[in-house]
């Protein structure tokens, strides 16, 4: 299993993705967590995480979800060497990926080591095994709008979920995912805490945060 959960952006150790991924690594961008709103922007947005992974050498193209369902999309995604998930609404990224059946892809190509997940904020959030608490940031009226339904649970890849962008004065939720790992924290659930320009790194026996 290889894992590069990055709070923000590529964080400051990308070093570790291309590690992973390899020099020239070749993969998709998914950006389906930002469905829910300007699609300019969304465009925009997925040509600035493709220029940023070429320049630390990894070719990446858009693989929007949108496009495919449980018939098309192991095809269209074929053998990449990683799968970058941009952040956004983790909700709405989880219906997009239940509705095109990348989340049993994803599951299967993470569990026998076929490919690096790499991704920031909900693009790694969603890996817990329940999406429970996050609703205190990312509301759920957009998944309900898209996909017709809210999906709770998370792929299970991680035993625990991810909170990013903790003590993080530059980021605009800092304050509210401070308030969903307070509440994590007082009903004893564990979860990986991220600040931005950390990332949680996952290579086979080794986890670190770094």
């Amino acid at each position: 299993m290889r894992l590069y959960l990055s709070s923000y952006q590529l964080g400051d150790h990308p070093e570790e993705l291309v590690r992973m991924a390899g020099e020239g690594a070749r993969g998709w961008v998914v950006a389906n967590a930002l469905d829910g709103g300007d699609p300019g922007r969304r465009a925009r947005d997925t040509a600035r995480q493709i220029a940023a992974l070429a320049r630390i050498g990894l070719r990446a193209r858009d693989l929007d979800l949108r496009e495919h369902d449980p018939s098309t999309i192991a095809r269209a995604v074929g053998e990449p060497d990683f799968l970058w998930l941009r952040g956004g609404n983790v909700f709405t990224l989880r219906g997009a990926l239940a509705r095109s059946g990348l989340d049993a892809l994803l599951v299967a190509g993470i569990r026998e080591d076929a490919f690096v997940h790499a991704g920031f904020s909900a693009g790694a959030c969603v890996l817990a095994p329940s999406l429970a608490g996050l609703e205190h940031c990312d509301g759920v009226d957009e998944a309900l709008r898209l996909h017709g339904e809210v999906r709770w649970d998370g792929l299970g890849v991680l035993d625990r979920p991810v909170v990013p962008h903790l003590d993080s004065p530059g980021h605009p939720e800092t304050a509210l995912l401070g308030e969903v790992a307070a509440r994590y924290a007082r009903g004893g659930q564990a979860f990986w805490a991220l600040r931005d320009g950390e990332a949680l790194v996952v290579d086979g026996d080794r986890t670190a945060v770094v």
